[in-house]
């Protein structure tokens, strides 16, 4: 089933890492797209182990999957790692020194970026905008809860997400559908 989104879409993304980048670490992300009509989509998911960033980055590249192909979307994260990569030339600097950073390091997730530049090209502009996590911005606040939970849950040791959907019409009426193409 498609997305009942329509443009523009504000995407709220947010990760979460327990015991972040060590063996027992647990993962969890989400992602809240809505759109002008107040139609709403909620995704959740997780990895084990993880790290944070790995996360911040996952919930973004599910939510830009989700929503329909040549959206605006404003993505609101508290992650200056997301971005910084993509609003201040980072990603493109990754990409033409051979994914090495100006320090001539291996780039961190690499395969989470080379699929964002993916689901870059499928949109018509992504604007990301910063907000302060743990500040009291209620929406960013919403995020975390979510992706705290979905690091709570008993996740594969894989290394792509397992996808939970849910979607919430603008009456409140629960709607579901799967992303996950299975």
């Amino acid at each position: 089933m498609s997305s009942p989104l329509r443009s523009p879409i504000r995407l709220i993304t947010d990760g979460a890492c327990s015991a972040n980048g060590r063996d027992a670490s647990r993962g969890g992300w989400s992602a809240i797209l809505t759109d002008g009509a107040g139609q709403e989509l909620v995704l959740t998911g997780g990895e084990a182990p993880s790290t944070n960033n790995r996360m911040e980055l996952t919930a973004v590249l599910e939510g830009l999957r989700a929503a329909p192909e040549g959206s605006e979307i404003e993505l609101v994260t508290d992650s200056t790692y997301v971005a910084h990569a993509l609003s201040k030339g980072w990603l493109d600097g990754w990409q033409r020194r051979g994914w090495r950073t100006a320090s001539k390091d291996p780039v961190a997730n690499q395969e989470l970026w080379k699929r964002m530049l993916v689901e870059l090209a499928r949109h018509a502009r992504v604007t990301p905008t910063v907000v302060k996590g743990h500040a009291g911005h209620p929406e960013n606040e919403r995020a975390d809860r979510l992706a705290q939970d979905a690091a709570q849950l008993d996740w594969p040791d894989s290394p792509q997400p397992v996808l939970q959907t849910q979607t919430l019409a603008n009456d409140g009426e629960q709607l579901g559908f799967d992303l996950s193409g299975s």
